[in-house]
């Protein structure tokens, strides 16, 4: 039996769903932590060390309490750090030579969910053999893995993690230039990055206004940042910027606005910055890692300068593997997260702008004209909704039927991509080709199949 089939709480992103319902209760993050401290209780004479992060929602606080109280019973101490990206707590974790990190958001999803990943003490996300093994101990009862009072954990406030964090993220501009006359318009989303992402842009020279920086633990995401990047070009437009930057609510993702209120999402950002690194020669293996929901544009844009696209499974964790695998530097998805390995370890969102505000600097040119020339997008649909489970879809006659038809009646100028949500009780379905009008036909043609294959 695989890992997948043996894991029930963990899915493409750590756990998550409702906070305070089952399986994001305080119950099950003090027997998450007591697991954590010891699958990862160090091998020397101190205890372990385990990094806890969080964005700016509610029941942080709750989870958060949770988690500390079940990894100091186990023996393990804790180092708290905050409100801070999810990024950037994979950062600490490496940086202070910690032995896991623990962060506590569910990214881009309302306020009323929240989740919980975990990072190894080298700063990536674990691989599903480990989270299977957390799960198993997550099992073995009330009480299981506690010590004896002699040998309780301590927790221990970083408090200058995201100071540590903001350098970093300092240091991935070229040392030779700043921003000094450019303004750029930063969306936090109310989330994790309210605090570090304006500090940073300001700091390398850039005027700089801000939207969503003002979190309540009941605002982030809320019509602002990466799901709703609208409100970020009308203020593009509005006041004049070069550039404007969306982040999501633990800052692993971003959508841009160039200096004409046009959104641009992760392909385009791969194609700019993968065609950049073709033609200097500093991209490994002439190749890009995506998903199998990116453009057919990045694809073609890659081809036409001599590279090539490697397709993974929908998540960021799997695209970090490839590359991993690989010995390749970047890669992301779509929805706008963009992973530099010669950086960081997962996606974040404020590298990637800075790596693109150095394109533009480097060209003297302005975004529209950069994005422009970098890619040809064709039309995409996507359609989400809701399921009641997820059966597996090869036990669905009718839905291969249909998938099998359009797909012949696209060939080779178009591409279907069908598949559950990894972190949703949703369903996607997802159409490239041509014609937008013939796609959006052909997808909710598949999308009905389903609907009522599963009624």
């Amino acid at each position: 039996m695989s890992d997948d089939e043996t894991r029930k709480l963990f899915g493409t992103d750590g756990i998550r769903g409702v906070a305070n319902q089952d399986p994001m209760t305080a119950e099950v993050a003090l027997r998450l932590g007591r697991a954590v401290a010891r699958r990862f209780k160090h091998a020397g004479r101190r205890a372990g060390r385990i990094v806890i992060g969080k964005d700016t929602r509610l029941s942080g606080y709750m989870l958060e309490s949770a988690l500390q109280a079940g990894i100091v019973s186990a023996g393990a101490d804790v180092m708290l750090v905050g409100p801070l990206p999810t990024p950037g707590i994979a950062f600490i974790t490496w940086s202070m030579r910690a032995d896991a990190g623990v962060v506590i958001s569910a990214s881009h999803n309302p306020y009323q969910d929240n989740g919980i990943k975990l990072f190894a003490a080298d700063g990536f996300k674990l691989p599903d053999e480990v989270e299977a093994e957390l799960e198993r101990m997550m099992e073995l009862g009330e009480g299981a893995g506690t010590t004896v009072p002699d040998a309780i954990g301590r927790a221990v406030r970083i408090d200058d993690a995201a100071g540590r964090y903001v350098q970093f993220l300092k240091n991935v501009f070229p040392k030779e230039r700043t921003l000094d006359g450019i303004k750029v318009v930063v969306d936090c989303a109310n989330g994790a990055a309210y605090h570090v992402a304006p500090q940073v842009f300001e700091e390398l020279g850039a005027q700089v206004i801000t939207i969503g920086v003002e979190p309540n633990g009941r605002n982030i995401n809320d019509h602002c940042g990466a799901m709703y990047p609208e409100r970020m070009a009308e203020e593009v437009r509005r006041s004049g910027a070069a550039l404007g930057v969306a982040l999501d609510g633990d800052a692993d993702r971003l959508i841009l606005a160039d200096e004409k209120g046009q959104i641009v999402d992760g392909d385009q950002v791969m194609a700019l910055l993968g065609t950049r690194m073709l033609a200097k020669g500093t991209l490994p293996e002439r190749t890009v890692v995506a998903t199998v929901m990116s453009n057919l544009g990045l694809e073609r844009a890659l081809a036409a300068r001599g590279g090539k696209l490697m397709r993974t499974s929908v998540g960021d964790r799997y695209v970090v593997e490839a590359m991993r695998e690989g010995g390749l530097i970047l890669g992301g998805e779509q929805s706008g997260h963009i992973i530099f390995l010669d950086h960081a370890t997962t996606g974040d969102g404020t590298v990637a702008a800075l790596r693109v505000l150095a394109v533009m600097l480097d060209e003297g040119r302005p975004l529209s004209e950069l994005i422009g020339g970098a890619m040809v997008r064709y039309p995409q649909v996507l359609v989400n909704f809701a399921v009641a489970h997820k059966r597996p879809l090869d036990e669905l006659p009718d839905v291969c039927r249909t998938i099998s038809q359009v797909e012949m009646a696209l060939g080779a100028e178009g591409r279907v991509v069908v598949r559950y949500s990894g972190t949703e009780a949703k369903a996607r379905v997802m159409i490239e080709g041509t014609n937008e009008t013939l796609i959006r036909a052909h997808a909710n043609d598949i999308a009905q199949a389903i609907q009522q294959a599963l009624a």
